[in-house]
């Protein structure tokens, strides 16, 4: 949710449409809106997996929302309707020259009415302006996503344990065919708590091999000697723009946990990264995952920004 605080006064022309799918054009306009946006912001307004949908095209339960003023389109929101139990989640965004002018209200409002009042909406960044628009909207804040950071090289930088693999685990990179199915598997009982991460399709994993930064090399898979099934793993990613290395993902399944695989998993994957000259690393971690946060904090990650969800109290 990036937009500035709303204001009463309603712009001549502004309309706003809805639609299941966009077409091209439509698309790459939105992604052209996200993109002058993260310039302004200094962060994107819609998560990876929302541009994801925009690039590689429609998907159940998930709906555009366009607002156009005059033909010219300086807003949009992402409404995705797939969780059986939770609310319907949305991100929007209003571009950076049209804010001030009740925008980001309009599109909340009709966010709101698209999910029937049951809404969560990210406010990445945590902005004031953002948590504002949620106060105005009647939201309430209910999950906290921080990013981390901790420097890689230099003389800052804190020293990266030597990994300690649990007795009959080795660790290998990933195939990229040959281990998606039981690499999706594993993914979905490490994440069962973890509706987004955990819900992962082939399709999902397909469209993040055909991104740019994708690179099986720093894709580590921890596997079991006697049977070579996947017991955890740890996905790196390169943002080479910005020269940041990310600790994408880290999963260990339920029956492996409390050994130590996650934390030689990410030391793994950090020496990776530092390996590829990157100054700084980065993740993302929900702040009631306690001991997730313990366990990064003394790797020397520190919170860097935050994400907030709010969400509506019916």
């Amino acid at each position: 949710m990036t937009t500035d605080a709303p204001v009463s006064r309603v712009e001549p022309g502004r309309r706003i449409d809805t639609l299941a799918e966009l077409v091209p054009e439509q698309a790459r306009d939105v992604l052209a809106l996200l993109d002058e946006a993260a310039r302004s912001d200094g962060m994107q307004a819609v998560s990876e997996q929302g541009r994801l949908r925009l690039r590689h095209g429609g998907r159940p339960g998930v709906s555009h929302l366009l607002l156009t003023v005059r033909d010219e389109l300086i807003g949009y929101a992402q409404l995705e309707d797939t969780d059986p139990v939770e609310p319907p989640a949305a991100e929007l965004v209003v571009h950076p020259s049209h804010r001030g002018r009740g925008h980001g209200r309009a599109l909340g409002s009709a966010l709101l009415a698209a999910s029937g009042k049951r809404l969560r909406v990210w406010a990445h960044g945590g902005k004031p302006a953002a948590r504002h628009l949620a106060q105005v909207l009647g939201l309430t804040l209910f999950r906290e996503l921080r990013q981390l950071r901790r420097p890689l090289t230099g003389p800052s930088a804190p020293a990266t344990p030597e990994p300690a693999l649990p007795p009959g685990i080795t660790v290998r990179t990933f195939v990229p065919g040959r281990d998606d199915e039981a690499w999706l598997a594993a993914n979905a009982a490490a994440f069962a708590h973890h509706p987004e991460q955990g819900a992962l399709t082939q399709r999902d994993l397909d469209e993040r091999k055909t991104e740019p930064w994708f690179d099986p090399a720093g894709f580590f898979l921890a596997v079991r000697e006697a049977d070579g099934r996947i017991m955890g793993f740890h996905w790196t990613k390169t943002h080479t723009a910005e020269q940041l290395g990310e600790v994408y993902v880290v999963g260990v399944l339920p029956d492996a946990q409390g050994g130590g695989l996650g934390k030689a998993l990410t030391a793994i994957g950090l020496r990776h990264l530092a390996g590829q000259g990157l100054p700084t690393a980065m993740l993302y971690v929900d702040a009631d995952n306690t001991a997730a946060v313990t366990v990064y904090e003394r790797l020397g990650f520190t919170t860097h920004e935050v994400d907030l969800m709010y969400r509506s109290e019916s």
